[in-house]
């Protein structure tokens, strides 16, 4: 348990019904600086990539940054005048894993205060990460909080940092429970990112999940060993050598958790590695039984950490395999699920997995890989108003998965909105992979990786220590042809101790040739090179039928299946309340001059009125529209069509939405526009 509260695996039913927002009479502490601005050349990477950036830094600052809490300093190191991170809607906590996984990912850089105090609020009064049975929440603290002081230099959070480590490492080795086997040189319990059995194939499940649906109560589990969760004690064992190292510690201390990570090492290579599959796999049972099935986090780390030699790495990039909406938990599907019923923790898509393996494959420079990856959770963002927590790895839609609980009750859990840690995966894949952001106590350095038809990016008002960076990427690739300090030539690296304001410009070339779309147009020429379309329109999607799936939409519109007729993967529901809005871009020829356009909606409507919605072009309010009603079901669609609409420019951005006066409260499933 997590602070006395339900897991993600949501075994108690409150995980079901907790509303989103922030916490109920919380307003953040103290007003934080200017967040960064991530501007495009390229409309259609600024319509996709730079809104998922805005709304994600939204929801880590505003969303989910909560007020401060007495309750979360049993530390005392909180400053009760800096507020907390939250886990997201539904989670109203700044849970260990999630504390850790988003100071990480994003905070540590864009907020450093606010990093530093929820990392604290999930340690106890005896300097030790918080206990549970969860041993994978406290050994990923560790590498969070050496990435805090190689973003920071904060020396005194260090130090305090280095003695919550060690005490954590001491009472994690000599665990009754999640403790270390000798017999294979690893830690046992639960994978790192699976506290539901829906994770876990059978055995050390059964075919009903008769004894839990968390992961630790099933004896298999706790007794088992797990890639990801031997791999972060790697890593803790690294950084912890690290911290002492920096510290001054004495030269035994450091040499002995240098020796602890190298066994450690070799023992995940020797009993995880499987020349067969040239993956690792992710299971070894306490009578060493192995199972070759594919962990996304584990497969990200064994590329992040080092543990894999560079051969294993390119065995990895190659053979690992991703569903059509990103690198799932793990893989593939257990026998008690499937494509329609998937399991919560099983061939799924959480943006967390996600944005770890992008992470991983920037580091191995699969420009291309890393920006399908990117372009899919950008995607999956703006088609569903915002971060959730848990998709469809094959449709994309919205879906919180499926876990047993004996032969009578199945559950089909929700997906809750506003999840902290996916957000903070998507600026980690701007900030580490697109810019290539990389911290050490000496500076920050460069490695950049700008996908082919993305177009020239600047990221603006970015905060590094006592420095304001404005970062600008122009080319494609990720050799550095020119790096320029105000406008002089200067090494890819900024000193730790640089201030003021300075502009940073950065020449790539390089870039792999490829069509990541599959469209037929080549990277280089596509306009929307992660999106198919015709040649004629630079690459773009024809306007002619567009799947309101595919849309950009705000204000709770959600792609959905509860109904029959659609076409397409999805349609729209949530167009429930004001604010709500879809938006198509209308990618016209390069020649198309000012129009009066037709347009067609397919939709539902069960009401018993005809509902209206306001139609807009580029933010310009028309008209407002009808929808007649269309039957007394929900699986009726029916079409309207709306004349004599302006456009001008090659990419006007055509909007229904549910405006003042409006009455809404339809499903939308595609749009056409018609010269």
């Amino acid at each position: 348990m997590k602070n006395g509260l339900p897991l993600r695996i949501g075994y108690a039913l409150l995980a079901l019904v907790t509303a989103g927002g922030t916490l109920a009479g919380a307003a953040t502490a103290t007003a934080s600086p200017a967040p960064p601005a991530l501007e495009f050349a390229n409309p259609d990477s600024q319509a996709r990539y730079g809104t998922a950036y805005a709304a994600a830094l939204q929801n880590l600052l505003r969303t989910n940054t909560i007020a401060y809490d007495a309750r979360y300093n049993r530390s005392g190191l909180l400053d009760p005048g800096t507020g907390l991170v939250r886990a997201g809607g539904g989670y109203d906590q700044p849970w260990t894993r999630d504390a850790s996984i988003n100071s990480w990912n994003a905070t540590s850089l864009l907020d450093p205060a606010l990093a530093k105090n929820t990392l604290w609020a999930v340690v106890d009064q005896n300097a030790v990460v918080q206990q549970d049975d969860q041993q994978w929440d406290q050994v990923v603290w560790v590498t969070a909080a050496w990435h805090h002081y190689l973003v920071t230099g904060d020396g005194n959070f260090l130090g305090n940092a280095y003695r919550t480590a060690t005490a954590t490492l001491t009472i994690r080795e000599h665990a009754t429970t999640a403790g270390f086997n000798p017999t294979y040189g690893l830690f046992t319990g639960a994978s790192f990112f699976n506290d539901g059995i829906a994770g876990y194939p059978a055995p050390p499940a059964d075919a009903t999940e008769s004894v839990s649906t968390g992961s630790m109560p099933w004896p298999g589990v706790a007794t088992g060993m797990y890639l990801s969760t031997n791999e972060l004690y790697y890593a803790a064992y690294v950084n912890a050598a690290n911290m002492a190292e920096k510290l001054r510690r004495p030269a035994q201390e450091v040499a002995g958790y240098r020796t602890k990570a190298v066994a450690l090492r070799t023992a995940i290579n020797r009993h995880f590695w499987n020349p067969g599959t040239g993956l690792y796999d992710y299971q070894l049972l306490a009578d060493g039984s192995r199972g070759a099935f594919q962990e996304g986090t584990g497969l990200a780390f064994a590329l992040l950490f080092g543990i894999a030699n560079p051969a294993q790495a390119r065995s990895i990039v190659t053979r690992a395999r991703e569903l059509p909406w990103g690198m799932p938990d793990t893989f593939p599907h257990w026998a008690r699920y499937s494509d329609a019923q998937p399991g919560r923790h099983n061939a799924i898509v959480w943006p967390l997995v996600q944005g770890l393996w992008a992470k991983a494959l920037a580091g191995q420079g699969e420009v291309n890989a890393f920006a399908a990856e990117t372009a899919r959770l950008a995607k999956l963002a703006g088609s569903n108003s915002g971060f959730w927590e848990i998709y469809n790895g094959t449709t994309g839609v919205v879906d919180g998965g499926w876990q047993r609980l004996g032969d009578t009750v199945k559950f089909h859990w929700g997906s809750e909105p506003d999840q902290t840690w996916s957000a903070t995966a998507f600026l980690d894949m701007v900030h580490t992979g697109l810019f290539g952001l990389t911290f050490t106590d000496r500076g920050l350095s460069f490695a950049p990786r700008l996908p082919a038809g993305w177009g020239d990016v600047t990221l603006r008002n970015l905060r590094y220590r006592a420095a304001n960076l404005t970062i600008a990427l122009h080319g494609a690739g990720t050799t550095i042809r020119s790096f320029t300090v105000d406008g002089k030539a200067a090494p890819a690296e900024l000193p730790a101790t640089l201030t003021g304001d300075h502009t940073i410009d950065i020449t790539l070339t390089g870039a792999p040739a490829g069509d990541r779309d599959g469209d037929g147009v080549a990277d280089a020429q596509d306009r929307c090179a992660d999106t198919t379309g015709p040649a004629a329109l630079g690459g773009c999607p024809d306007p002619a039928h567009l799947e309101a799936e595919d849309a950009r939409n705000t204000g709770g519109v959600k792609t959905n299946v509860n109904h029959t007729g659609y076409s397409g993967r999805a349609f729209l529901d949530g167009l429930w309340a004001q604010g709500a809005s879809s938006s198509f871009t209308v990618h016209r020829a390069a020649n198309a001059g000012p129009e009066r356009a037709t347009f067609a909606v397919r939709y539902a409507n069960a009401n018993s009125d005809t509902r209206t919605m306001t139609l807009s072009v580029d933010g310009q309010v028309v008209r407002q529209v009808g929808f007649p009603k269309v039957s007394d079901s929900w699986d009726a669609w029916g079409t309207t069509t709306f004349a004599d609409v302006p456009l001008t420019g090659r990419d006007p951005v055509v909007s229904l939405s549910y405006g003042p006066g409006d009455t809404g409260a339809i499903n939308l499933d595609w749009l056409e526009y018609r010269r």
